[in-house]
């Protein structure tokens, strides 16, 4: 595994402002990226608490942490942040100074052939972040009906050829069972007229991201999160989170206006600049929104 990229780094330094000593968490440690920055800005005593429902990422940090001799300053939980509450009690980690959420998911995630992220490659069905979830992709593709999966790819993927694209998965699965990438990619053009082929992004990209988010409860883990990062934040604590797609970006951006406790200090989303997109293509579609705790 290697250490991922960090999207808008000087950006998350700046805003979240973390200051020697203070206790930061990272509720997507990812690769790393983030979480080794904020360790080195919160030294000597402050500890960064890294979260990950991801367990082969929490592994592989383990052994990062150990190289860089960071001890007792990375804690690290193989958890969803949906449940941050109870790893920060678990970790008696107060009081937090900053929380920070970075909604993409890691190269090693999209590069991972077991995991099937990628319309790029052949991989299975799968989709998920942790392989304790029960919901893949494969299941839902084969299992939902043509109303359900209409739905998802319309609500999660905004996709606008998701009435050709559901009734095209309904014909292949009674031929054929769905269990690879490839066969989604091939049904999803087979579904849509050439012109769509022709646009800046990959014609399954929606697809993909519908079903990703589906399987993984992302959006509503999404509104759990920031409810809870709210709770545990200290007075004059700030959040920050990272989306990288419209649906994230709504709801972080309605969540900072209607919480109480908290007041936006970015009134319009950051986003990256030409240079560090030239450097991380990945990077081009982030958007960062920050808020403070009342």
């Amino acid at each position: 595994m290697s250490i991922h990229t960090p999207v808008l780094t000087e950006k998350v330094l700046e805003y979240l402002d973390p200051h020697p000593n203070e206790n930061i968490l990272d509720c997507t440690a990812g690769g790393g990226g983030h979480t080794f920055v904020l360790a080195d800005r919160i030294a000597p005593k402050g500890k960064v608490l890294a979260l990950d429902w991801d367990p082969e990422t929490i592994q592989t940090l383990k052994e990062e942490i150990k190289k860089r001799k960071l001890g007792q300053r990375v804690l690290l939980e193989n958890e969803n942040f949906a449940h941050l509450k109870e790893a920060v009690q678990r970790n008696r980690f107060q009081p937090v100074a900053g929380i920070l959420f970075d909604l993409g998911f890691s190269s090693d995630q999209i590069e991972s052939q077991n995991r099937g992220f990628s319309f790029q490659r052949e991989g299975p069905l799968n989709m998920r972040y942790s392989p304790q979830n029960p919901v893949t992709a494969e299941k839902l593709l084969n299992w939902s009906s043509k109303a359900q999966l209409e739905e998802i790819l319309k609500e999660y993927g905004e996709e606008q050829f998701a009435k050709q694209i559901a009734q095209a998965l309904v014909e292949s699965r009674a031929q054929k069972h769905l269990q690879k990438t490839s066969q989604l990619v091939r049904i999803v053009k087979e579904a849509t007229p050439k012109w769509y082929h022709r646009k800046k992004i990959h014609p399954a990209t929606k697809t993909f991201q519908a079903l990703r988010l589906t399987v993984n409860n992302e959006l509503e883990n999404l509104k759990q999160g920031l409810r809870d990062a709210a709770d545990v934040l200290a007075p004059q604590g700030k959040i920050a989170v990272i989306s990288f797609h419209s649906l994230e970006d709504r709801i972080v951006k309605e969540f900072f206006k209607q919480a109480s406790m908290l007041k936006p200090i970015t009134k319009k989303p950051i986003t990256p600049s030409v240079a560090e997109i030239r450097k991380n293509p990945r990077a081009r579609s982030a958007k960062l929104r920050v808020a403070i705790k009342q």
